[in-house]
């Protein structure tokens, strides 16, 4: 044991290992000594390798393993490497073009897993690195820095489906994330980066100083979407919706969408004043619609939406109208149509609208196919810097919510933008899930061209004005690989500012060149039928439909599959739908409104509804999804009245109301002939989604001559439920109401609820129409209706009062809404058949002559007094006021009854509200 011995004390370790190999092949291989050492020493591990321990001089023991336990611990080492490059390899990517991002990561580093130059000629299994199994781990960590740390960096390890994960690695490590482009393809890039250069240097110089949030440092958008809209026609894609905001956008119109320059010069010059006056947008607002042939020659039509200056607030209604063409065409498969949103980076990080539209995604009911997202990350949002704007990394972090690929890319590398667009659209094609390229970039000028960014970012700038553009950079890549000569691109370039004077001298002629209608305007095709406009100018048409068929609907209603086993509450709401169907009972708010989806989708009319619960409805009232309380299978009545009937969807939303309503509201742009809702929990939380009302719905017409139908139903009415629980903000609508832009109603009969829904959709116009529905009324014993006032007529604007006419009359009392029902019954304990109840079910549009003969069986002396719940400063008070001051229609005294003035809608205590409701009516019939 002497040598033994004294080889152990002079830490011959390497000898000792290698004599330990021996022994296990063959123990008579070693000298006796060392074989009898081996076998007192030696063990097997619980996993069933072979290890030995050994004392070392100092006293410390270590192990050696055999060397095939070495190499598998090698091996796992490896592959711990190789996670981390996956993982933690974006942190270490250059997508910065200013350089400033990359950190250094110590899990990417061989030494830190224990590997050294001795293992970098050693074979290691590679995995999908590979087509071969084995690689030199010096060829493992070359390829994955290529592949994660080189141009792009990548976010996929917080997907937890495996199977997409090694979908992603496969494509991304056998191709070291570089997409192999023709020399065709290159110097399509290079026109198309030549495209975007040259129009921002044309306008700055012909139109300097004008706002135009130009594109300067982000150009590799334009070759970007030239690639992926290529690409999707490749795919199959038939029309592509885009989103964006206003930065780049007068690029995208120009070199994307193919808008004359010359009439973005005409905007530019504002030559027709007088013509615009209280409508139009601005230029960098403005949306259009063309169609692209593709290199190998398919049409693919785009539609860049309209968008405000509220940045994000666009996204879920690109969505909505992607979603309408879906289900138009039955594009089951969400192949044909397609989302692109392109996002500012604080934008992005900083909007919630974004994680509500996220969130939206991947639900059945706002499901899309994915779409492509494209984060135009300029590093800065106006003057705020990103460790002022988000707490996160990354300006994309939000979108690791969702099982999605996040590429981050410098906008600098044409050819990595490339290979972003062509994995991400492969991506969505495959797993039918948004995914997100996050461009790195910079904004060349300030946050307008009128802006010193330097005041506030002043080494941002230092670094960006030395800084060649995106298209200086690859032609010098191209003209070193000798695929390009300079007088080539010189030519491209020559080529596109010629263009761009004959256009500027078209934009000064007195007529603008003429334009095919369907690229200047958003109403066409789908839309001919329908009318925008005013009120008046088209006619009410009747709604009534037979009562056989009514009292059929509602038997209909009431079949329920073999072997469903309601809860035993339905039970009894089927018994009393039955006996509606019968005439034994009048219908009640919730058969009236049904009886309106049903009649309409049993004329081919497809009716869709979303909003929080609105399947069984806030108050419990619709029950449009019956459950069996045995497995919880559910069983939607209105689906099954014919075969031939329209499709009938009515979806409980996730818990917001921007995404959701911005969605219903983008729907109902691209599917005018169809009932679209969007249903309040409560009406006071449509303030939620006051963007969406105000930016889009409200002004639409007016700003972008964009129609829509869109429904809204907000419960309001005050009930003693507190502040936030009575009030829809009837009085907020009002104040958007001008040049018959909405329509806004509160009905309060089931008759009346019914015609108002069927009159959407059979009359021609195409208003917005807001609803304010009841809560307490939809089991009111007195608010029913019989089939027959469901079977003749229409939506009456303004209801009479219901008795003798004839009678002597003191005063007149004019209301909308539940505050009808209190009043009737003061009336009635009162006996004061002297005062006449007049019920406006229509506030806006107000036509006068409907009014003025409302009104005409009472004296020209008799005072009229509107009556409301709401306090002074709420509800219609003002509206009315500033109307008509103190006479109404310049003849009879009026006069308001309300709360008084108040910051809060109501009160919090029930008490109170009962107490302020009474003094509301003693004052309505005071003497």
């Amino acid at each position: 044991m002497n040598n033994t011995e004294n080889a152990l004390t002079s830490l011959n370790l390497p000898f000792a290992e290698e004599l330990y190999n021996h022994f296990l092949q063959d123990p008579h291989s070693v000298p006796p000594d060392w074989r009898r050492y081996f076998e007192q020493n030696g063990s097997q591990t619980g996993n069933g390798t072979q290890s030995l321990r050994i004392q070392g001089p100092d006293g410390e023991h270590c192990t050696i393993c055999g060397r095939e336990e070495q190499m598998a611990a090698l091996q796992q080492r490896v592959e711990k490497l190789i996670r981390n490059y996956r993982v933690r390899g974006h942190r270490t990517a250059a997508v910065d073009p200013l350089g400033r991002t990359a950190i250094e990561v110590a899990e990417l580093d061989p030494a830190h897993h224990g590997l050294t130059e001795d293992h970098m000629d050693r074979l290691f299994y590679a995995g999908t690195l590979s087509e071969d199994s084995m690689l030199p781990l010096h060829e493992i960590i070359r390829r994955l820095r290529e592949t994660y740390c080189r141009s792009i960096g990548v976010q996929f390890m917080h997907i937890d489906d495996l199977s997409v994960r090694e979908w992603l690695q496969t494509r991304m490590e056998q191709s070291c994330n570089r997409l192999e482009l023709s020399h065709d393809e290159q110097i399509r890039i290079l026109t198309r980066l030549t495209d975007a250069v040259i129009i921002e240097d044309f306008i700055q110089k012909k139109f300097t100083g004008a706002k135009r949030f130009s594109l300067e440092g982000a150009e590799s958008l334009i070759p970007l979407l030239d690639l992926a809209i290529e690409k999707a026609g490749r795919l199959s894609t038939e029309e592509i919706v885009l989103g964006m905001a206003h930065r780049g956008r007068l690029n995208v119109l120009a070199n994307i969408m193919g808008k004359r320059p010359e009439f973005i010069f005409r905007e530019f010059r504002d030559a027709n004043a007088e013509q615009l006056m209280g409508r139009g947008d601005v230029k960098y607002h403005q949306g259009y619609h063309n169609d692209w042939i593709t290199a190998d020659g398919e049409e693919i039509h785009l539609a860049l939406c309209f968008n405000p200056s509220h940045l994000e607030f666009v996204n879920p209604v690109v969505m909505g109208r992607v979603r309408a063409k879906q289900d138009r065409l039955e594009d089951q498969n969400r192949d044909r149509y397609m989302s692109v949103l392109i996002h500012g980076d604080a934008a992005f990080a900083g909007e919630g609208v974004v994680q509500e539209s996220l969130n939206l995604s991947q639900l059945g009911a706002y499901h899309v196919g994915g779409t492509l997202h494209i984060i135009l990350n300029n590093q800065i949002g106006f003057t705020t810097t990103p460790d002022e704007g988000r707490s996160t990394v990354y300006a994309s972090d939000v979108a690791k919510m969702l099982q999605i690929p996040i590429f981050h890319v410098n906008g600098e590398n044409p050819e990595a933008v490339a290979q972003a667009v062509e994995l991400s659209l492969e991506f969505r094609k495959a797993f039918k899930r948004d995914v997100v390229i996050d461009m790195y970039c910079y904004r060349r000028r300030g946050h307008n061209e009128g802006d010193e960014p330097a005041f506030t970012q002043p080494l941002m700038y230092e670094a960006i004005a030395k800084r060649k553009s995106v298209r200086e950079g690859y032609l010098d890549h191209l003209l070193e690989l000798g695929n390009i000569t300079m007088k080539e691109a010189d030519e491209i370039a020559d080529r596109l500012q010629l263009q761009l004077e004959k256009e500027l001298s078209a934009a000064d002629l007195p007529e603008p060149s003429k334009e095919p209608k369907r690229r200047t305007s958003i109403l066409g095709r789908i839309w001919k039928q329908y009318k925008g406009g005013f009120d008046a100018d088209v006619p009410e048409v009747d709604t009534g439909v037979d009562s056989e068929r009514l009292s059929d609907l509602l038997e209909r209603l009431t079949v329920l599959p073999d072997g469903f086993h309601p809860n035993p509450k339905i039970v009894r709401l089927i018994k009393q739908r039955k006996e509606m169907a019968r005439g034994e009972r009048d219908l009640d708010w919730s058969a009236a409104e049904t009886l309106a989806y049903a009649s309409l989708a049993t004329q081919g009319v497809r009716v869709r509804m979303s909003g929080q619960d609105s399947r069984r409805g806030t108050f419990s009232h619709r029950h449009a999804a019956l459950y069996d309380i045995q497995d919880g299978h559910m069983h939607m009545p209105l689906q099954h009245l014919s075969p031939e009937q329209g499709p009938v969807e009515i979806y409980n939303s996730p818990l917001c109301e921007t995404g959701v309503l911005g969605f219903e509201y983008g729907y109902s742009i691209a599917y005018p002939d169809a009932l679209v809702i969007w249903e309040a929990q409560f009406g006071d939380f449509a303030n939620c989604a006051q963007v969406i009302i105000d930016q889009g719905i409200a002004s639409s017409e007016d700003k972008w001559r964009s129609l829509s139908g869109i429904v809204m139903l907000l419960p309001h009415g005050f009930e003693g439920m507190g502040p936030e629980h009575s009030s829809a903000r009837l009085e907020r609508f009002l104040m958007l109401a001008a040049e018959d832009n909405i329509q806004v109603t509160i009905p309060t009969t089931p008759a009346q609820m019914f015609h108002l829904l069927r009159r959407q959709v059979v009359r021609p116009l195409r208003k917005p129409l807001v609803v304010m529905t009841p809560k307490s009324l939809l089991r009111h014993p007195k608010v029913v209706s019989s089939i027959d006032e469901l079977a003749t007529g229409r939506f009456k604007r303004i209801l009479p009062d219901t008795l003798d006419p004839d009678r002597r009359i003191s005063r007149v009392l004019m209301c909308s809404g539940k505050i009808y029902y209190d009043l009737e019954e003061e009336r009635e304990k009162l006996g004061r058949n002297d005062v006449a109840i007049l019920r406006v079910e229509q506030l806006y549009p107000l036509q006068e002559e409907i009014l003025a003969d409302a009104l005409a069986p009472y004296s020209k002396k008799t005072p009229v007094y509107w009556v409301q719940e709401e306090p002074e400063n709420m509800g219609a008070w003002h509206y009315w006021k500033v109307r008509f001051c103190n006479r109404l229609l310049d003849t009879w005294p009026f006069h308001g009854i309300y709360r008084h003035a108040s910051a809060s809608p109501a009160t919090g205590s029930p008490g109170s509200h009962r107490l302020e409701q009474q003094m509301l009516l003693e004052q309505a019939f005071a003497e």
